[in-house]
């Protein structure tokens, strides 16, 4: 192993971070880094442990050793770490996976661009000082496709296209911090709406599909505001994590979408299943213009996602499907695997009764 075999992985404590860093633990033995916000390295190693906690169950032991856990900000100069903290992390790295961000669609831009840009800018900057670093892996959304309307490709990146919130401008902003970046050897990874595990339906992120098929299981509303052929792009977790782990062991540069592209759903399809699922009526698909005034109350906590089921774009998956088919990984039309996600989501009560990944995958 050399000495800059490492693997820094921010975001470790999130849906997407968790499973990447359960992807290293168990398929290399690489030792990794997490950079975890928190007061000190004591409180990130305890987040940290019941991160694995939540990923191994009883063998969580078994990984812990080969995880270091490091209290930094990365939003501060030097990530908030001291010059030698910092210099003798730099020495080792020979991977960042930068998957920490805002996910929230709420926030103000400038709140949303000092988490998503000027936190990729630290990164970079210490990316810099990597010497042995041959991977920087940035997560992105393929979101930063915002309005426009049509194929949007894995080299598309400012085509003109306005913006449904921050999230999505403040991560294409980071973007190009990336893509700027001189020598760097960079993948940007470009994932759509992201769901549970498509053989568990385990999720740790109860957002954006969920919040409207939550309100429906409860007879809550009889119509949604969506285009019903609009697709709905969704992937599964599993898939996003098994990709972003190839895609960082080798390969060229590049930017790829980790996307379902043609074999995206639309939201008819997916209120048809949802019907099914929960044996109540087809809920009516009203078009967004004509819903203002009938937005039954309850959809309110869901307003955010809205703009998900009206989407014009389509995202344009060759490049990755090149990569990633030959290595035996493909991605799944989400109805081949909803049931699994409902049957999960109910079982936890949609979050209120946690269940861990390992308990969910032993029991699928």
């Amino acid at each position: 192993m050399s000495s800059s075999d490492a693997v820094l992985i921010t975001g470790a404590t999130g849906f997407v971070g968790m499973e990447v860093l359960a992807r290293y633990l168990e398929r290399s033995d690489r030792p990794v880094t997490a950079l975890v916000r928190a007061g000190s390295d004591a409180a990130a190693r305890e987040r940290i442990d019941a991160v694995l906690a939540n990923l191994f169950g009883a063998r969580a032991g078994a990984f812990a050793g080969r995880v270091e856990a490091v209290a930094a900000e990365l939003t501060a100069p030097g990530l908030g770490l001291s010059r030698r903290r910092c210099a003798e992390l730099a020495a080792r790295v020979g991977t960042i996976v930068h998957s920490a961000a805002s996910v929230s669609f709420t926030l103000p831009l400038a709140e949303a661009q000092a988490i998503n840009v000027d936190g990729t800018r630290r990164m970079l900057d210490f990316a810099g000082r990597c010497n042995g670093l041959n991977r920087y892996a940035h997560l992105s959304t393929a979101y930063v496709a915002g309005t426009f309307d049509g194929p949007f490709g894995e080299g598309d990146v400012d085509l003109g296209q306005s913006f449904h919130n921050t999230y999505e401008s403040s991560k294409l902003e980071a973007e190009q911090l990336v893509r700027g970046s001189d020598g760097l050897p960079w993948t940007i990874l470009r994932p759509s709406i992201v769901v549970g595990d498509r053989r568990s339906g385990w999720t740790y992120a109860f957002n954006v599909l969920y919040w409207p098929l939550r309100a429906f299981s409860r007879g809550l509303f009889k119509s949604v505001p969506a285009v019903a052929s609009a697709p709905v792009d969704v992937v599964p977790i599993d898939y996003v994590a098994d990709a972003t782990y190839e895609l960082c062991s080798s390969g060229a540069d590049g930017c790829y979408h980790l996307t379902a592209g043609a074999n995206a759903s639309t939201i008819g399809e997916i209120a048809a299943a949802a019907s099914r699922y929960f044996n109540r009526p087809l809920p009516e698909v009203v078009h967004p213009a004509e819903f203002e005034g009938r937005g039954e109350g309850v959809l309110e906590g869901s307003r955010a996602y809205f703009p998900y089921f009206s989407v014009r774009s389509t995202f344009d998956d060759s490049r990755a499907r090149a990569r990633l088919v030959p290595a035996g990984l493909s991605v799944t039309p989400l109805r081949e695997y909803m049931d699994r996600l409902l049957d999960f989501a109910t079982r936890s009560r949609w979050g209120k009764r946690p269940i861990g990944r390992s308990e969910a995958m032993a029991s699928s």
